[in-house]
């Protein structure tokens, strides 16, 4: 399953050519890996979402799945990826609490989608790494391993 926001999805097609994968962190290590395969540098970007007048907004959630994703990399690491990392590695003792309290978190919550929330907020449980690939992601076995 894959539900890239407008933002994101924007970005994802804006690559080109460009290998890309959609990272959440309910797929961290099997992107990691799958990064690893077909690259030797990596860009982990936490897209943000948009406020309703369109300008950008950083949402925690992003950067504390990029900053997932980055632990599992091997390799040197930037200032911002190490940054990132370390937003994760600051969230996981509450992560779910940590994703609620987000901006994102409280408006899904509010609108009905706190199952949303809590599903998106599982770590690592999934053995898919979506590839984009003719303007869609695909998994790279064309199936999703979940493991709930």
């Amino acid at each position: 399953m894959v539900l890239p926001p407008p933002n994101g999805s924007t970005l994802s097609l804006a690559t080109g050519g460009t290998p890309t994968l959609a990272g959440c962190l309910r797929n961290i290590r099997s992107v990691a890996a799958y990064a690893g395969r077909i690259g030797r540098t990596v860009a982990v970007i936490p897209c943000g979402e948009r406020w309703d007048d369109g300008s950008m907004r950083p949402a925690v959630e992003d950067l504390i799945g990029a900053g997932a994703v980055i632990r599992h990399l091997q390799g040197s690491k930037s200032p911002g990826a190490t940054a990132a990392q370390a937003a994760f590695e600051s969230g996981t003792s509450d992560l779910l609490g940590t994703v609620l309290a987000s901006v994102s978190g409280q408006h899904l919550a509010r609108a009905g989608f706190r199952a949303d929330v809590e599903h998106s907020a599982r770590l690592d449980c999934t053995g898919s790494a979506p590839l984009l690939r003719d303007g869609a992601y695909v998994d790279q076995a064309n199936r999703v391993v979940d493991r709930r």
